[in-house]
């Protein structure tokens, strides 16, 4: 097998936290304890995404508040929070604040643009600010400020009984480095090299060429590296890898069966870019932990990272994450080099 140009160093997973609307406490429940799980197998990171109005965890930041009173280890992160439904010094507050329960160990990823289906949604969301909204970097700028303990405020001091400060508080002064930007562009690569963000790269990029050739692997490498040319730190800038990936190695034949479907039912999309965005999504992987080890260090954009945080499919049982988790932890990361955290 070849090697990869950078030993895999951490290994992470995320999950949207799916939950029945008739009970969703089970839901909220399942998730937590595969963050315990995770850190029982020596994972080194567990992130959620964020799910607006949908049957998929809401509010990450709370749900990862639960997880950090479980855990004591493993970092907890989102990928991504999308800022059009943020208000940057309350989330900057909330931020610090899980931060410093967890004792340091969250990583909050972003992204930009307008809320999904913001012209339903807006009267809900911003019913008097809708059309003066900023939904670009620049709300992303100030989320950065706010959170590296620029001043909020142009007062400061005691009045009456009560003492302000002029930055958010609690001030948690590591978060700063680990604020992550979850992008699919040239544009936001560039963009979150510059503001000495970290990057995350996922199973979706924009087919930007639209005259082709449309190589998934060939496109994320380019954001890689368009990321890094900007960054502060060059080549040692931080960039975490994304795809959906499902070992199958104790799997039973039920299980396996479930997951070939799955992936099939979704390669129809890989084909060709998809929508006015021009997406384009990469296959899932599915099979034993060698083969896909195989299928990653052929993958050029994975041959740059060394650091990954592999994406559970949606729909399936708990009982399915826990067999996935463990054959990461046990076959797919030591087959690409990985050790488990103490």
């Amino acid at each position: 097998m070849p090697s990869t140009a950078r030993p895999l160093r951490k290994l992470g997973f995320l999950t949207i936290g799916l939950f029945d609307p008739a009970d969703p406490a089970r839901g909220h429940a399942s998730t937590l304890e595969l963050i315990e799980w995770g850190e029982r197998l020596g994972f080194d990171s567990a992130w959620l995404r964020h799910r607006h109005l949908q049957y998929g965890i809401s509010s990450p930041v709370a749900v990862l508040a639960a997880a950090s009173q479980r855990t004591r280890r493993i970092e907890l992160g989102t990928a991504v929070t999308p800022l059009g439904w943020e208000n940057p010094l309350r989330l900057a507050e909330d931020l610090a604040t899980v931060d410093i329960l967890s004792g340091g160990r969250l990583n909050p990823g972003v992204s930009v643009g307008p809320p999904m289906h913001f012209e339903q949604v807006k009267g809900a969301l911003y019913p008097d600010t809708a059309e003066a909204e900023d939904f670009g970097y620049e709300r992303l700028r100030r989320l950065l400020d706010l959170v590296r303990g620029k001043p909020a405020s142009d007062f400061s001091g005691v009045e009456g009984f009560e003492v302000f400060s002029d930055v958010v508080q609690p001030h948690s002064p590591g978060l700063g480095r680990r604020l992550w930007y979850g992008g699919g562009s040239i544009g936001s690569a560039r963009w979150a090299g510059e503001h000495g963000m970290n990057f995350l790269t996922s199973s979706v990029v924009k087919a930007e060429r639209p005259e082709g050739p449309w190589d998934f692997a060939e496109i994320q490498l380019s954001l890689i590296r368009e990321f890094r040319a900007h960054h502060p730190d060059g080549e040692a800038a931080r960039v975490s890898h994304g795809l959906v990936v499902i070992p199958t190695d104790s799997a039973s034949p039920e299980q396996r069966a479930k997951y070939e479907a799955y992936a099939a039912k979704r390669l129809p999309r890989t084909a060709s870019p998809q929508g006015p965005a021009r997406l384009l999504f990469a296959p899932d992987l599915v099979g034993a932990s060698e083969e896909i080890a195989e299928r990653l260090h052929a993958h050029a954009a994975f041959r740059e990272v060394d650091e990954v945080a592999f994406a559970l499919p949606f729909t399936f049982e708990h009982e399915d994450y826990v067999q996935i988790l463990t054959d990461m932890a046990t076959k797919l990361g030591p087959a690409l080099g990985w050790r488990p955290a103490a």
